[in-house]
């Protein structure tokens, strides 16, 4: 029985250009876990501030339309709308996910936790500053990084498209993230970390 309803929202840079990007692995998991959950393809919502939505019984699947860095407004406003669309009664245990990559994790490895910090993810400062007082879920998925830590290498990394075998770690990600996120709707405990 669905507890607690859920917006996923993912982080990420706007399609086609970034489409199947590292940067954008929020994204490509949100794809995937629609199709693994049974959820109708993703539509526009200009009430959800122009992103892209799938709904279903346990969540509302949300893309947001923004570059990466600047996610927060478009996060909060999809938020408060959200609320807006539940009952008096349901509101209260509404919850918000934000689904975003993490350069420090090695491929495929996933993290859900409750605050803490940032480690330096713009787009996650970004959605803190305009959520100020909501609580929210992160869930962090490896991408890996370059030997490099020059700047313009990891960016050159980031904003590439998956290989093939990138690719299909995310579809797998999906999978196993499908199942937590159910459990999270139902009020059950999840998984801190996932391994591919």
């Amino acid at each position: 029985m669905i507890r607690y309803p859920l917006l996923i929202a993912s982080l990420g840079n706007p399609p086609p250009t970034y489409k199947n990007t590292l940067h954008s692995a929020g994204h490509t998991i949100l794809d995937a876990l629609a199709l693994q959950l049974g959820y109708p393809p993703f539509t526009k919502s200009r009430s959800h501030a122009n992103g892209l939505i799938s709904r279903g019984p346990a969540a509302l699947l949300w893309q947001s339309p923004t570059l990466m860095n600047v996610s927060g407004p478009a996060v909060a406003g999809a938020w408060r709308t959200f609320l807006k669309e539940l009952s008096d009664e349901r509101r209260p245990a509404a919850r918000l996910v934000v689904l975003h990559d993490d350069l420090e994790s090695p491929l495929g490895k996933v993290k859900i936790k409750q605050g803490g910090s940032v480690k330096g993810h713009n787009g996650l400062k970004s959605c803190c500053t305009f959520l100020q007082g909501v609580h929210f879920s992160r869930v962090g998925v490896g991408i890996g990084r370059p030997e490099s830590r020059d700047s313009k290498d990891v960016a050159d990394y980031v904003l590439r498209k998956m290989t093939p075998f990138e690719y299909q770690s995310m579809l797998d990600v999906a999978g196993r993230l499908a199942i937590q996120l159910v459990r999270m709707a139902e009020g059950l405990p999840t998984e801190g970390k996932l391994s591919i």
